[in-house]
Order: structure tokens, then sequence, then C-alpha cells
């Protein structure tokens, strides 16, 4: 196996959980019924904060100069990688800025509470894999609202935003093979990576099922 195994894998045993996570009604779950641009916006950074919260707890890099520049880093290197990501995930959040009632609105997602239970390098790596591939899936749906919603620069930034993810995405997948040398790495990596897509799901579900919403008949 190698890393673009795990994510194919992936998609294949969670294909109607990615499915439903990236589907329009994923953005009703998400903002908790409150289809608003700013709470998409404080979504978005709430995410991009929490992720920036647990790579830096997994870091032990200081990879930015006094002037939060990012020099190059190696890849292959689980904690240069989470370093990367928590210092790229703050700015994001930063640049993201809602207001506080906006952010009030949205929750944490609860998959950041199974991404701080890891503890291996291989299973932090499919958590973030798994972790990524959400939200990638999330915010497209966010960049069609904005277009839905004729706001074509809002739409652009989170177009931005997606590249960067994916740019993510493709460090984690770097660092996954240069660090699962067995097939016991490979399966915790796996491992992680399926409660992640499966704590992302099970709120999607409870969030549309405390709406009155029945999951099982949203694509």
């Amino acid at each position: 196996m190698d890393a673009s195994d795990l994510a194919a894998t992936l998609r294949d045993d969670h294909e109607t959980a990615f499915s439903r996570l990236g589907s329009s009604k994923a953005m009703y779950a998400i903002t908790n019924g409150e289809m608003d641009g700013g709470i998409v916006r404080a979504a978005a950074a709430i995410n991009a904060d929490a992720i920036s919260t647990v790579t830096d707890e997994w870091s032990d890099n200081n990879i930015s100069d006094t002037d939060g520049h990012v020099d190059e880093i190696d890849e292959t290197d689980p904690d240069a990688v989470f370093a990367l990501i928590a210092t790229d995930a703050g700015k994001r959040a930063m640049d993201l800025n809602p207001d506080i009632s906006q952010k009030e609105a949205v929750s944490r997602p609860r998959l950041y509470d199974v991404l701080e239970s890891m503890e291996t390098i291989a299973s932090r790596l499919g958590g973030l894999l798994a972790r990524s591939l959400i939200t990638i899936e999330q915010v497209s749906q966010m960049v069609g609202f904005f277009i839905g919603n004729a706001d074509t620069k809002t739409a652009n930034e989170f177009r931005d935003l997606k590249r960067m993810i994916e740019s993510d995405r493709d460090r984690i997948l770097t660092a996954l093979n240069s660090t699962c040398e067995s097939d016991t790495a490979w399966e915790d990596a796996q491992n992680s990576a399926d409660a992640v897509i499966e704590a992302a799901y099970d709120e999607y579900v409870d969030s549309l099922e405390q709406m009155g919403i029945k999951p099982k008949n949203v694509c």
C-alpha cells in the first residue's frame, strides 16, 4: 500500500459518507441551518483554528521566522508537516476573521476530538489525511454557496482556501509514504482515518436529525 492507495480505499469504503459530506445539505448541517455567508465563514475559520491547534500540539518544530515567513520544509518529515499545517491554518483562521457572534453560532467539529486522541505518527497522519479529504469536500460546497449568492470575491477566496487544503493533503501523502514502512503502520493510519470519517459522518447525521431532516434521504 502507499498513501494514494489509502486515500482511494477511504473513498471506496466510505462512499456514502463522502457523498453526503460533500452535498449541499452538508452546508445546512455545518451551519446548524443558518445558511448565512458570515456563518459559513465562521465554520471555515473554526475548522482552520482547530486543525492549527491540534497540529501545533503535535509538533516540536518552529518553522517560521519572526515575520511569520515559512521556509521550505522537508515534506518527508512528519513533524515539519505538522508545523507547516499549524502555521498555515492559523493564518487562514485569522484571514477568515468572522465576528464573535458568528463564531458562537458554530461548534468545533467532533472529528478534532478524535484527532487529538491519536498518539502515533502513522495514526496522526492517517487522521489528517481523512480530515483533509473531508474538508476539501466541504470547502467545495462553500465555494458553490458563495457563487449561488453572487459573491464572486468570496467564492474566489474559498477557491484559494481549497487549493491550500489540497496542498496540505499532498504533503500528508508524502509524509505517509516516508513514515509507514510496515503493514502495521498502514493499518494504524487507516484505522485512524476511518475513525475521523465516522466521527464527521455521525455528526452530520446527528445535526440533520436534530433539525428534523432524515439524512438517509439526502444525497
